[in-house]
């Protein structure tokens, strides 16, 4: 018997390998390590010798592997003395016609600025009370170079390896000097990016038509023109010992509550992690709340809505290589709410917030509330429809439980085929789908035709969740009451609501609470799920605590007073 057990442990338990045929043979595996072994331990500054530098950067970015890791050695002239130079750069992220004309051709091609005598020396004059100061500057090759051979704008300079490396990785390109410790880094990006385009995700009527793409500066500069105020401040934080995503904190340094800022940073700086490539990575690894399937931000594509909540004082997260930004903190009622409710009218902003509101409730309890009825409470329905269910039942060989389970499992493989096939056949073929497994199923008496309009109307009721986050924690939520009303019916549900709301109030986003201004009560004149008219939305949310509590007058609209 223990043979056997051991036999079954041992044909299903893995043990990773120590030793690979298809590896380097022992000479040439300690010859490789040893010819590497004293560039990895140099020190991470640079160095004034070309040739260590050179050879650094080919072992760093495995120049006989890579194609695209382009070095290109030249002779560099400078007050009539020749230096050996050399440029690194990316083929494909860098603009080749830039490093041309902006770095190799001032730096090669002789001029007055690097072959005049060098016995001429830069000459400053200052006068002071009649009495003229001149002061001869020291030559110095790397302001010389800097300030007067790269008439690129976007230049700096560095003498650390880890910058440059992060640099070239990003599409800049460096420039190695013989004889100096420093690297100068111009940014000469060139990569192909995509264009803006029309919001796929949050469309609106009345409103702005862009939306964000992948490029992290392309964002920023949208929020920059919509924000419009010198204020703004957009702070630049790496992401990932790996791949250093780069990721942009933007806020309104004379509005944000300085806490909230402070609080963002930190958990930013304080991820351990190899790489992040989108903001749904980062919106998981900074949610306080992890076991919970509520977000913790909003996640949006607009930008419009985005510059919206830095005025009101919010933080927005922009992540480099994702369309979508964060928007943190946020509360369970900003969730409910459209990019379009502040583009119309209040009185019609009302009204759709009061349809979506019925539209989440019914996504939520319909099923549940179906089976609490039909099992347990049948007094509660008139007659006529009694005797209807009953009748399209007799032929159904399943229970309700089970019948709208069922149905429910059919809906979100109808809802994810949809999503996943290509665009022009998904639409076709989930109504299509739906209204063949929908007739058949009827017709095979396998469901009754009520438990398919029960269905469908909580599956049109879940798409009008406005955030994509909230509409999957709603539809696992359905299948928790479709529980509860089976087990225990009306009082289930009660007892499943109330645990449920009392989770909403001890949770929080960002140190606020997610039923504010509600749990705890607050203006909700000013702050709650329902707007009020633009003219009375004198101060911004209490929660916030932001620096400015208003961001209008008492009396906006200065024109009905005269003006005054």
């Amino acid at each position: 018997m223990n043979k056997f057990f051991s036999y079954l442990a041992d044909s299903f338990r893995y043990i990773p390998q120590k030793k690979y045929e298809f590896g380097l043979s022992n000479n040439d595996t300690q010859n490789n390590s040893n010819s590497n072994e004293p560039l990895e331990n140099l020190n991470q500054n640079i160095f004034p010798s070309i040739d260590v530098n050179l050879e650094y950067i080919k072992v760093k970015f495995n120049s006989l592997m890579n194609s695209d890791i382009k070095i290109r050695e030249f002779d560099l002239t400078a007050r009539n003395k020749v230096y050996k130079a050399f440029l690194v750069y990316i083929d494909g992220m860098s603009d080749s016609k830039s490093i041309n004309r902006f770095i190799l051709h001032p730096l090669m091609l002789k001029s007055r600025a690097n072959t005049f005598n060098k016995n001429e020396e830069v000459v400053s004059t200052a006068v002071a009370n009649n009495i003229t100061v001149k002061k001869v500057k020291k030559f110095n090759l790397v302001d010389y170079i800097f300030s007067c051979l790269i008439p690129l704008n976007d230049t700096k300079k560095t003498q650390e390896f880890k910058d440059v490396i992060n640099s070239i990785n990003s599409g800049e390109c460096a420039l190695f000097v013989d004889t100096i410790d420093t690297c100068f880094l111009s940014d000469v990006k060139g990569y192909e990016r995509r264009s803006i385009d029309t919001p796929k995700n949050e469309v609106v009527i009345r409103g702005s038509q862009e939306s964000f793409v992948e490029n992290i500066r392309t964002n920023t500069s949208m929020l920059r023109r919509m924000v419009n105020n010198e204020n703004l401040v957009i702070e630049n934080i790496n992401v990932g010992t790996v791949s250093k995503t780069k990721c942009a904190v933007c806020y309104l340094k004379d509005i944000a509550n300085n806490d909230l800022v402070a609080e963002v940073k930190y958990r930013m700086n304080n991820l351990d992690i190899d790489y992040i490539i989108s903001s749904g990575q980062l919106e998981e690894l900074i949610k306080e709340n992890t076991n919970s399937t509520l977000p913790e931000t909003i996640s949006t594509e607009r930008p419009d809505n985005a510059s919206s909540s830095i005025l009101d004082g919010k933080v927005v997260i922009i992540v480099n290589g994702s369309p979508f930004c964060l928007i943190v903190p946020c509360t369970f009622f900003d969730l409910l709410s459209s990019p379009e409710d502040k583009n119309i009218n209040s009185k019609y902003a009302n009204f759709l917030k009061l349809v979506r509101l019925l539209a989440c409730t019914i996504s939520v309890l319909l099923p549940g509330l179906y089976i609490a009825i039909t099992n347990f409470h049948e007094e509660l329905i008139p007659t006529e429809l009694l005797f209807s269910i009953i009748s399209s039942r007799q032929a159904v060989p399943i229970s309700i439980e089970l019948e709208i389970i069922l149905m429910e499992i059919a809906f979100e493989l109808i809802h994810e085929a949809g999503i996943r096939v290509p665009s022009p056949i998904g639409p076709t073929m989930g109504i299509v789908g739906a209204l063949v497994l929908g007739d058949a199923a009827v017709s095979a008496s396998i469901v009754s035709p009520i438990s398919i309009i029960i269905v469908a109307i909580t599956g049109l009721a879940s798409f009008s969740a406005p955030n994509y986050s909230l509409e999957f924690h709603f539809r696992i939520l359905r299948f928790i009451f479709i529980f509860l009303g089976a087990l225990f019916g009306f009082i289930g549900i009660a007892i499943g609501l109330f645990i449920y709301i009392a989770l909403l109030a001890n949770f929080s986003s960002f140190g606020i609470p997610y039923l504010s201004p509600y749990v705890p009560i607050t203006r909700i004149n000013n702050d709650g799920y329902f707007l009020s008219p633009i003219w009375k939305r004198e101060e911004r949310q209490d929660v916030l605590n932001t620096k400015r509590k208003n961001k209008e007058s008492h009396i906006s609209m200065t024109w009905k007073q005269g003006g005054n």
